[in-house]
């Protein structure tokens, strides 16, 4: 590929991406174009840019997910690419060839690479080519229920019924017995349909207690392909990510390097270039399989940034302009510990049901070793057209306890008000024994965190000696100790760890 200097990029995304995408972009030169819905007129992502465009309209479909309108605009502002960000249109080939047919750079993998890890049979047949392990299931699309219970009783309960085009839980459902699988591969079938506009669904064998962890990829258009040590991801609500921390704990050096040269011959395999996160499920026996490719930069690229030192998104533009990678896998070096909590507009005790309002007040966390990624500030509406995601709070340390620690400070001291966060959930998981001696997996929320029935009760006590953080009690009211008014603001409350 012949080397292309980007000057102009059009950024085809919203929030806390959008702005951190533009800063990475204005430090090597290039000017940035924001394109905004009318919910977002006053964001954050559109007045730090260079030039904003009106989306008109607020729905998704009309607005971030248009792709006529956004290549319109990246032709009238004259762009020389365009970045899509994470989400919305970002792992859609259609879009990646409609911006390359009109003379624009498409910041991210070929569509080619798209199609192929798009359908997760396809990718696992890849895959299994590759010689990369996969989670025992099908290799072809199972929709009709008698060829599919017949597979079933092969793969054996329990089992997933999961989405051949979906991700983030869509489209999927855990089945225990034989006699539930018709009325789950109906579910699957129309929660697919509706997310993805597709009803194929495919098996999976169902693993019990399994970690997510990813592995960061670079690949330029020389052949080059490293990857960037791990990511664990095991903290999930409804299957998505919440916290993530780099490296995982649970590795050692030699299956890092391992599950690594599977992440490589896994890119090579389909095609890859620009960045890319390989997705695998590491069994209680260290058994890991593949998962899926994320065809963008995901969401918890910080933690892989503060550790190793690398800027992911200056690389990603370097990459689409045709350069070489910047440095070779011996030159990757890790450094400490980090740890990212997102933070959602969600309330952990409804069910982390999304919460809608105005951020009445926002007061981000600050210190040695913190980094926020934000798309919001006082006054910001927080709307129901988009992912409820606020802020990404970053913490590193010299090692795992240090990062921990400092995150625990940082999210008693965060402060945002007129709608309820995730910031106390944050707070519970980091302070809890299991995830103190890194002994936690995907079943986390379901094991150890009950909305229902949570008190007041103990919960000084609690703080004392799970991590011994006095600070950590603002905002809740023990039996023991007085009230003050502190940086949770959600009506979700702790409870006992014995209980």
């Amino acid at each position: 590929m012949k080397p292309r200097k980007i000057k102009k990029l059009l950024i085809a995304n919203r929030g806390e991406i959008a702005l951190r995408i533009h800063r990475s972009a204005s430090e090597i030169g290039v000017r940035t174009v924001a394109v905004f819905s009318d919910v977002d007129r006053s964001a954050p992502h559109v007045f730090y840019a260079d030039e904003a465009y009106p989306l008109n309209g607020n729905l998704s479909q009309e607005t971030y997910l248009d792709t006529e309108k956004l290549i319109t605009i990246a032709r009238k502002a004259k762009c020389d690419a365009i970045h899509p960000g994470y989400g919305f249109l970002s792992e859609n080939p259609s879009f990646a060839e409609a911006t390359s047919s009109a003379g624009i750079l498409f910041v991210g993998p070929p569509a080619s690479a798209m199609r192929i890890m798009g359908s997760k049979t396809s990718a696992r047949n890849l895959m299994q080519k590759a010689k990369v392990p996969i989670v025992p299931g099908t290799h072809v699309v199972t929709n009709n229920y008698r060829e599919t219970s017949r597979v079933a009783r092969q793969v054996g309960y329990p089992l997933l019924v999961k989405a051949v085009h979906g991700g983030g839980g869509k489209g999927m459902r855990k089945v225990e017995h034989e006699e539930d699988l018709e009325s789950s591969l109906k579910q699957a079938q129309s929660e697919s349909l509706k997310a993805f506009g597709s009803a194929d669904v495919y098996i999976e064998k169902y693993l019990q207690n399994p970690r997510h962890i990813e592995i960061q990829i670079l690949a330029d258009n020389n052949g080059n392909v490293i990857f960037l040590g791990e990511r664990e991801c095991s903290i999930q609500r409804r299957h998505q990510k919440v916290i993530e921390e780099c490296p995982s704990s649970r590795l050692s050096p030699e299956m890092r390097n391992k599950m690594g040269r599977a992440a490589v011959s896994a890119a090579r395999g389909c095609g890859y270039v620009n960045a890319g996160t390989i997705e695998f499920m590491l069994d209680e026996d260290d058994s890991f399989y593949f998962l899926e490719i994320n065809t963008r930069i995901q969401v918890e690229h910080p933690v892989t940034e503060t550790v190793y030192g690398i800027d992911l998104v200056k690389e990603q533009l370097r990459i689409a302009q045709g350069e070489k990678l910047s440095l070779t896998q011996e030159q990757v070096i890790s450094r400490g510990h980090a740890i990212e909590c997102r933070i959602y507009a969600e309330d952990p005790s409804d069910n982390f049901l999304p919460s809608v309002g105005t951020v009445e007040e926002y007061a981000p966390s600050e210190g040695s070793g913190i980094r926020n990624d934000s798309g919001i500030f006082r006054g910001s509406e927080v709307s129901r057209f988009y992912d409820p995601l606020l802020a990404k709070l970053i913490a590193w340390g010299s090692d795992r306890d240090e990062a921990r620690l400092r995150m625990v400070r940082a999210l008693s001291e965060y402060k945002i008000s007129g709608v309820a966060t995730t910031i106390p959930f944050c707070a519970f998981v980091l302070s809890h024994p299991r995830f103190v001696d890194s002994e936690y997996n995907i079943r986390f929320v379901e094991n150890y965190f009950q909305e229902k029935g949570v008190t007041h009760n103990s919960y000084e006590e609690m703080i004392a000696s799970f991590v011994a953080a006095s600070m950590f009690q603002s905002g809740i009211k023990g039996e023991n100790g007085p009230s003050r008014e502190g940086a949770f603001h959600s009506k979700w409350k702790l409870g006992r760890f014995d209980e």
